[in-house]
């Protein structure tokens, strides 16, 4: 059961959290209306509009990414007020012990921790989906980064595609030429001039096409020049189209099947997207470790106050994200694993956070 002692810290802590993420969020919508209010005026967006559809969606983008500071901010803030008030030392006095003084600042971040992680692997994502189309539409409409001249691919196992051309105008092919293997021998050949996509049917309708079949027999030749045939392959246009904040716009069930999908098709691009999906899990678990550092340095009381462990609080925090982006490329570049990369500055964090509450009981 949660003593009164427990409530009051909890409530501190709840409340302050909220009352910083409203303020960084009004002050990040404010700063990204003035970047994109000449595009919202130039396409005769309404207020209504750009509310509706973009900010709404804005806000869980920009608070899925600060969560962590918010913590270390809210913390630092609120139990320095604490310390100041010589409310901790009273505590102290009383027989409170350091780690017990932590259960109810715990018990506030893994709620919002699991609310994070819940919000990264299913809600922001479906957000950002939302943001990044009305984003693409109006704002950056030239950021389709998806390949259309020379394109080749494995659809799957045993079957390779090549694709001269691809027109995004009406979704067709220019030169197709498919091929079916088993094992290491080629067993067919299968060319055509063009090929459109069908949205009623989910199929692609070839155009004067040439069907080669190779088998112990010999070769048999069918030539249909003119002449149309609907077939389905493992292609979408969906595929032809990507953008460099892709893996934002997807929950993690459908990154992860994106990922066996680009890892089926022999894509070596992959790496984005694995680092994508751990972040996910890590950046929940900073909230813990950060609420440990803010406590373990904020429930001190020194000459300075609250602005000298606001100072060391910001700065800690600008070192986490720094090593984060750091060990972050390093993992894009295959130098270290996505998962490790990824998990660094968490556990060295993890190994700060561990030193500094052991020093703040002494």
């Amino acid at each position: 059961m949660l003593k009164r002692i427990d409530r009051y810290i909890l409530k501190k802590y709840v409340s302050t959290f909220l009352f910083t993420a409203l303020l960084f969020s009004m002050i990040a919508a404010a700063i990204d209306l003035s970047e994109k209010l000449t595009k919202f005026i130039k396409n005769d967006l309404s207020l209504i509009e750009v509310m509706e559809r973009y900010y709404m969606n804005f806000l869980p983008y920009i608070n899925g990414l600060l969560w962590p500071l918010y913590a270390l901010i809210s913390v630092i803030f609120f139990t320095s007020r604490l310390a100041y008030n010589s409310e901790i030392i009273s505590m102290f006095n009383a027989g409170l012990s350091f780690r017990r003084l932590l259960r109810p600042y715990m018990i506030g971040a893994t709620i919002f921790a699991f609310g994070h992680m819940v919000g990264n692997h299913y809600f922001i994502p479906k957000a950002n989906k939302a943001r990044l189309d009305f984003e693409y539409q109006y704002i950056w409409t030239t950021n389709d980064k998806g390949q259309t001249n020379d394109l080749h691919l494995f659809l799957k196992p045993g079957e390779k595609i090549f694709i001269n051309f691809y027109r995004k105008a009406d979704s067709s092919m220019i030169d197709v030429r498919l091929e079916r293997y088993e094992g290491q021998e080629l067993t067919s050949i299968l060319k055509a001039r063009s090929a459109r996509w069908i949205s009623e049917t989910r199929q692609w309708r070839l155009r004067s096409y040439e069907i080669r079949q190779l088998d112990s027999l010999g070769e048999h030749l069918v030539s249909a020049m003119g002449e149309e045939l609907d077939t389905t392959l493992n292609l979408e246009p969906a595929d032809f189209v990507q953008y460099v904040d892709q893996k934002d716009m997807m929950t993690t069930p459908e990154l992860t099947r994106y990922i066996h999908k680009l890892r089926s098709r022999g894509a070596g691009n992959t790496r984005k997207f694995e680092v994508e999906r751990h972040r996910r899990t890590a950046d929940p678990f900073t909230i813990l470790i950060l609420t440990i550092i803010g406590v373990a340095v904020a429930s001190r009381k020194v000459r300075g106050g609250m602005g000298l462990h606001l100072a060391i609080g910001i700065g800690m925090g600008a070192i986490y994200i720094f090593l984060s982006r750091f060990s972050t490329t390093f993992a894009m570049n295959q130098s270290l694993s996505p998962l490790l990369g990824v998990w660094i500055p968490n556990i060295i964090f993890a190994g700060i956070s561990y030193w500094l509450a052991k020093r703040a009981q002494e």
